[in-house]
C-alpha cells in the first residue's frame, strides 16, 4: 500500500521543503530532461509509481535520509525499486550550468564537510568522522548556488580542493570571495591577515575585513539550509554519486529561494 503520493498536495511541504507549485515546476523540469523515457533496468517492467511519484521518492529520500527499507515502504515498492528510483531520477534534477551571468556578478566560495560512509573518498577530518570537502559557491547578490564541486577527502584544506574540485575553473572570470583558508589561490578576495611582526592592522583593514565577514556569511547560511537535506549530514550512499547529489539539492535550494 502506496502511503505518500505526488497527488496529495499536503505531503509535499514536510517530505520535500518545496512547495507544491515549486514541485510541478521540477517535475517539468525532469520530464524534459528524459524523466519520462528512463525505464526501470528490468526486460519488460515498468515503473510502478509515475514520474511525479518517483521525483517525490528522490526529493523525501534526500529530506529524510531514511533508509531504502524505510522509504521503499511509504511509496508502495520494495527497497530494491526505490534504490533504482534515486538512482535513476536523482542524476535528472541537478544544477543547470550557469549559462549567462551579470558583469558584475561576484561569487562566494566555501567548503563543508559532508560526513561520508564510503572511505574510498572519505577521510578522517576535523568533525572526526570520515569526510569529504564539498566546495559550493553562491552568487553573492541573489545568494543562488551557482556551482559545487567535485568531493574531495575531507583531510585537504579548502585551499588545495577549491582547485583540484574543478570549481576554480567553473568560476573563472568573475571576482570570487573566500576566508582566509584559501591561501596560495591568487584570484580569491580574501580578507587581509594580521601582520608577522605583529603590528595591528589600519583602520581602513579592518573596516574592510568588516564588511568581507558580513557578506561572506552569506554562503555560510546557505550551507546550513542546503543541510536541511538532511542526507548531507550523514551519506551512505557510493561516494562517486555525491557529485550529482548535492548538485541537484543546491537545484532544490534555488527553488525553495525562487518560488
Amino acid at each position: 500500500m502506496q502511503v505518500i503520493s505526488a497527488s496529495r498536495s499536503e505531503w509535499i511541504v514536510p517530505f520535500t521543503g518545496l512547495e507544491p507549485g515549486q514541485f510541478r515546476k521540477l517535475v517539468r523540469v525532469v520530464a524534459q530532461r528524459g524523466g519520462e523515457q528512463v525505464t526501470d533496468g528490468r526486460p519488460g517492467r515498468q515503473w510502478r509509481l509515475d514520474l511525479a511519484d518517483r521525483v517525490l521518492l528522490v526529493a523525501t529520500y534526500w529530506r529524510t535520509n531514511l533508509t531504502m527499507r524505510q522509504i521503499g515502504p511509504l511509496f508502495g515498492v520494495s527497497h530494491s525499486a526505490a534504490h533504482r528510483v534515486i538512482d535513476t531520477i536523482g542524476p535528472l534534477l541537478a544544477l543547470a550550468p550557469v549559462r549567462k551571468r551579470r558583469i558584475d556578478q561576484i561569487a562566494i566560495v566555501d567548503g563543508t564537510l559532508v560526513p561520508t560512509r564510503d572511505h574510498r573518498l572519505a577521510a578522517p577530518s576535523k568533525n572526526y568522522r570520515y569526510s569529504t570537502n564539498l566546495q559550493v559557491a553562491i552568487d553573492a547578490d541573489t545568494r543562488l548556488v551557482i556551482a559545487t564541486g567535485d568531493p574531495e577527502p575531507g583531510n585537504r584544506n579548502d585551499c588545495t580542493v577549491y582547485r583540484d574540485s574543478g570549481i576554480e575553473h567553473t568560476l573563472a572570470g568573475r571576482p570570487v570571495m573566500a576566508d582566509g583558508g584559501y591561501q596560495g589561490n591568487p584570484g580569491v578576495i580574501m580578507p587581509y591577515r594580521k601582520r608577522a611582526d605583529g603590528q595591528p592592522l589600519t583602520d581602513w583593514q579592518e573596516a574592510l575585513n568588516t564588511t568581507h565577514r558580513k557578506v561572506r556569511a552569506r554562503v555560510e547560511h546557505t550551507l546550513g539550509r542546503m543541510k536541511n537535506w538532511k542526507i548531507l549530514r550523514d551519506y551512505r550512499r557510493a561516494a562517486h554519486t555525491l557529485r550529482d547529489t548535492a548538485s541537484a539539492i543546491a537545484n532544490l535550494h534555488n527553488i525553495t529561494i525562487t518560488g
